[in-house]
């Protein structure tokens, strides 16, 4: 029997990332909870995934920050909200926020937000335009950092009717699992890669942009072959550039000046992420600013994989130092070196039982149903 809560979750593109995955998972939960599932984006390659006899997919341009179409896409939210009788309207961006802001004034519908990230501000004018993440009935953090950076920076904004709290992300525990990969598909991509045997595999994920750290990971694997010496592992930079050309070109140029040619491999994209994870040996999160939940760290923990990440943001609160993974200094490449070069000579019964330690704190902690469970529980309440 159908409940009368229904969700409405607003979105500006279902593609692959810590927000979108989050939005894609709990909207697949709501319904096997007998809760009406429904999601707003202007598309994304997860869209095809999803079940369109479960969840009730719109598509809008709610990915423009044109003040014009905010406005419009908020009068056509409210039309859907009203014909289907939504009672909880989730925003999980900034411009899609606002839209929905608007919407659930004028259908007094409950609204609720998740801060993804720090959403950095240089002006009054961008702070205000940031603030509608906390303009909510309940807020979500993506993290104790999160939730620590929105005290700190929104308190003006905050009050006594709101509800601020932290759910940590999660991921799907059953997919990322180091068991459940075929060793002809491991060989495949080993290959396709030009890795060669008998190399540590080094990889470092995430899209190219300067903040992800990538060239302070060129020049930290640079000094790794001073002080080894010799061509002992060979790095894979997975990530697209997204656009941008010269970052990626600069990147390249450091590979040469560095000398690193033979060594490093650029690859663009990966579909088989669990796959990427298991034919490496360590997995680095060089992130010089805050992540807001680190999931590359996440996922490589789950993968059963030594971590080598950060010492800020969401990485503080997901690797445990020296238990579950190793944590560095951001932004030392003298630090990042040291701890990469402890990790290749480290016993490999000592990695194992890491590994295995990564594994269960991803399952107690990280795992996409805790996740899920928790996020529609603070909807029951809400909606109560």
């Amino acid at each position: 029997m159908q409940s009368k809560l229904k969700v409405l979750q607003v979105i500006p593109k279902l593609g692959y990332g810590g927000a979108e995955t989050g939005c894609y998972d709990i909207a697949h939960y709501l319904p096997e909870n007998n809760v009406g599932s429904y999601l707003i984006t202007s598309g994304g390659e997860l869209l095809k995934f999803i079940d369109k006899k479960k969840v009730k997919v719109t598509r809008l341009p709610v990915q423009s920050k044109n003040p014009i179409l905010i406005l419009l896409n908020s009068i056509i939210i409210s039309v859907i909200i009203l014909i289907n009788g939504i009672n909880i309207v989730h925003a999980r961006s900034r411009a899609p926020a606002w839209s929905c802001l608007i919407a659930t004034k004028i259908t007094r519908r409950k609204f609720v937000t998740t801060f993804h990230g720090t959403y950095n501000f240089n002006s009054n004018l961008k702070k205000f335009y940031n603030s509608v993440m906390v303009r909510s009935d309940l807020i979500i953090a993506g993290s104790n950092f999160i939730f620590s950076h929105i005290k700190e920076n929104y308190s003006e904004y905050l009050s006594d009717k709101k509800k601020l709290l932290s759910i940590f992300r999660g991921i799907n525990t059953d997919y990322y699992d180091a068991s459940t990969t075929l060793e002809v598909d491991e060989d495949n991509l080993f290959k396709s890669w030009e890795l060669i045997i008998g190399k540590k595999i080094i990889l470092l994920p995430g899209r190219l942009t300067a903040w992800k750290g990538q060239e302070m990971f060129l020049e930290a694997l640079n000094k790794v072959n001073i002080q080894l010496g010799n061509d002992a592992f060979i790095a894979v930079i997975l990530g697209n550039d997204q656009g941008r050309d010269l970052y990626k070109k600069k990147l390249i140029r450091l590979v040469e000046q560095y000398r690193l040619t033979k060594q490093i491999r650029f690859i663009d994209h990966c579909k088989n992420m669990p796959l990427a994870y298991k034919i490496s040996d360590i997995v680095i999160s060089a992130s010089i600013e805050p992540e807001a939940f680190g999931r590359v760290s996440v996922e490589a923990q789950s993968m059963q994989k030594m971590v080598v990440a950060s010492n800020l943001g969401g990485s503080n609160e997901t690797v445990i130092d020296g238990k579950t993974g190793i944590l560095f200094e951001a932004g030392n490449s003298d630090e990042l070196s040291e701890k990469i070069i402890k990790v290749m000579n480290m016993d490999p019964n000592e990695i194992s039982k890491m590994g295995n330690n990564g594994r269960e704190n991803v399952l107690k902690k990280f795992n996409v149903q805790k996740m899920c469970f928790s996020t529609y529980s603070e909807y029951k309440k809400l909606f109560n």
